[in-house]
């Protein structure tokens, strides 16, 4: 067979790649695509990323179940800042809980024209919404599970977000940061969670508070919040980040 036939893993890789950019180009929406690291392996994250965010209607659901689809549900990663996390969050968090979490804040400050601090009390009291759906993990495993809380769009709606926000980043008490578009923000069952089951959101489920990203992966519905920051431009996270770590930043399903 002729040297010219035969394709190497490197060419491979460039040509999938160069058609990655050529359907990005594509598809480029007037308000552009977040950032990646430029590699081959994130071009095919940032096509699922263009190709959701202009065939997929924007408050179209994920599927949502019966009580009696409810299933057993592993709590992966982090368990408990106050006994895991080695640093002045983990002993913060361990107070918090300690005072069964009566002086949590929850912080949303950024491109907002009026920067909250909202206790758990204050999220309760706002309209709520329960969904039954499931939890979809990288590592192959599902779950289905009842989740109850306040709509990110109404808290984001509350301390007045600006007009130029494109991302709501957050933080948490185990040391991540990520960050999801307005679409996702606003999606209808984009929550923040305080319940599950039924009971009051457990310790090993990110209590107080936990965000619930139904359309996408399960790592998106971060656990353990502590701050919400609106901005106008892409947030990697850097070291505390899902990119930086290994993982995609948008995974849609």
């Amino acid at each position: 067979m002729s040297s010219k036939k035969l394709l190497t893993r490197r060419r491979v890789l460039v040509a999938a790649g160069l058609g990655s950019l050529g359907g990005i180009a594509a598809l480029r929406r007037p308000d552009g695509l977040p950032p990646t690291y430029g590699n081959l392996l994130r071009m095919g994250d940032t096509l699922t990323y263009a190709v959701h965010r202009i065939l997929l209607p924007k408050n179209a659901l994920a599927r949502e179940y019966d009580l009696s689809d409810i299933t057993s549900f592993p709590a992966t990663g982090t368990t408990n800042p106050g006994q895991t996390v080695d640093s002045p969050l983990g002993e913060q968090y361990r107070q918090l809980q300690h005072g069964a979490f009566a002086d949590w804040r929850l912080e949303v400050d950024g491109l907002v024209s009026s920067p909250r601090s909202f206790s758990l009390a204050d999220l309760m009291a706002m309209p709520t919404r329960t969904q039954v759906t499931r939890h979809t993990c990288e590592e192959g495993w599902t779950a289905i599970g009842q989740w109850t809380g306040v709509p990110l769009a109404q808290v984001l709606q509350a301390a007045g977000i600006r007009e130029t926000a494109r991302y709501a980043v957050f933080h948490s008490f185990d040391h991540w940061a990520d960050c999801i578009d307005m679409v996702d923000a606003f999606h209808p069952q984009t929550i923040l969670a305080y319940g599950m089951n039924g009971q009051d959101l457990p310790i090993q489920h990110g209590a107080p508070v936990r965000l619930r990203v139904e359309r996408q992966i399960g790592y998106k519905s971060m656990k353990y919040l502590r701050r919400i920051e609106v901005t106008d431009t892409f947030d990697d996270g850097g070291q505390f980040g899902n990119l930086q770590n290994g993982w995609a930043w948008y995974t849609g399903i």
